[in-house]
């Protein structure tokens, strides 16, 4: 019987390892107020986009009003009392060269001077910190990204602080965003085992380690990113380390929580490659038929690889040059043990 032959096509293939994770945003805000008030209005749509700096929320500004011009009338009343106290150590600096006043009141007029310069820095900064809780009346986005609904409505009085103040909206980065997967133990060695023979960068290092992504919906991996951390342990129960990739997100598809794939550059090496229609399933096993020099077909078990420009990848079982037989597998005859006739044949990869 004839059938259709051709050694496998050898080729330095780069390997993607497959890891599946959700996206994170890069940052996550929670929006409080720093000062206590009534909110007077709020000054966004739920859910909108906003850059760093748009006002969200307004908070009653007239009882902080009334403190920074408190504030103020102290720094007067302090500042008239320094310069009463200036004067008062001017007269008695010249009263004591004439020895008209004693050495103890001008010693009491300098200290009072003194006292009344502290009290006046002080004023100064209860006004500043007037001024500053008036400014904090405003609620602004401190970040650029995507905010939530409000948590309060307008007209609610609100705590703010430093502790126990109310939660007013939380706002999430879009662009990049941030791809978090989990990579199991034994590939976590094995890229440690290529980096220390030179054959892969580290994770850890400077040198870029690309990755590309898919979504649930999507065939190709278009997306395209970086790693920018892995953890420095791994779990005791799952046995696997956290890593993280950045990803450019400029259409703002994705959005934080959705699952994609993931390929991570796992290293070159040279491959042997053959069609996936020259592989068959023997139980938990797969098996390539080949011809021998004598034409009797052979079932060789291979450990098969990834898919590379169309071809399978076999990472052992058969040597590049074996005969492997590429058509008559649906045919009952070709199995081992059956003399055939080779007709030479051809593998070629497509093209990207």
């Amino acid at each position: 019987m004839p059938v259709g032959v051709a050694e496998p096509l050898a080729k330095r293939v780069t390997q993607w390892d497959e890891y599946s994770g959700r996206f994170e945003p890069v940052a996550s805000v929670e929006v409080r107020a720093r000062v206590s008030g009534f909110i007077d209005k709020l000054n966004f749509r739920d859910g909108q986009l906003v850059n760093v700096g748009d006002l969200l929320f307004t908070i009653d500004k007239r009882p902080f009003e009334i403190a920074v011009e408190s504030a103020a009338a102290e720094v007067a009343r302090t500042k008239a009392q320094v310069d009463l106290a200036e004067n008062q150590v001017e007269r008695s600096a010249a009263l004591i060269k004439s020895r008209n006043i004693a050495d103890q009141e001008h010693d009491q007029r300098k200290a009072n001077l003194n006292v009344a310069r502290a009290q006046q820095k002080a004023a100064e900064a209860g006004e500043k910190t007037a001024e500053l809780n008036l400014d904090w009346t405003e609620v602004r986005a401190p970040l650029a990204g995507r905010i939530s609904d409000r948590k309060v409505d307008a007209g609610n009085l609100i705590a703010g602080g430093q502790t126990g103040a109310t939660l007013l909206a939380t706002i999430v980065s879009l662009d990049p965003i941030r791809f978090v997967f989990d990579i199991s133990e034994a590939d976590y060695i094995r890229y440690q085992r290529l980096f220390l023979s030179g054959s892969r960068p580290s994770e850890r290092g400077d040198t870029v380690i690309p990755v590309r992504i898919r979504l649930s919906d999507e065939t190709d991996w278009t997306r395209t990113g970086r790693i920018d951390f892995v953890d420095n342990t791994l779990g005791s129960r799952s046995g696997t380390i956290r890593a993280r990739a950045i990803v450019d997100n400029k259409d703002q598809l994705l959005t934080p929580g959705i699952f994609g794939r993931l390929q991570l550059f796992g290293g070159e090496y040279d491959a042997l490659l053959i069609p996936d229609s020259a592989v068959i399933s023997d139980q938990a096993r797969k098996i390539v038929f080949t011809v021998g020099a004598d034409g009797v077909v052979q079932g060789k078990p291979v450990v098969l690889g990834p898919l590379v420009d169309g071809l399978r990848v076999v990472r052992s079982g058969i040597t590049a040059t074996d005969k492997v037989v590429l058509d008559g597998l649906a045919n009952p005859m070709v199995r081992p043990g059956v003399k055939v006739v080779p007709q030479k044949g051809e593998i070629v990869a497509k093209a990207n």
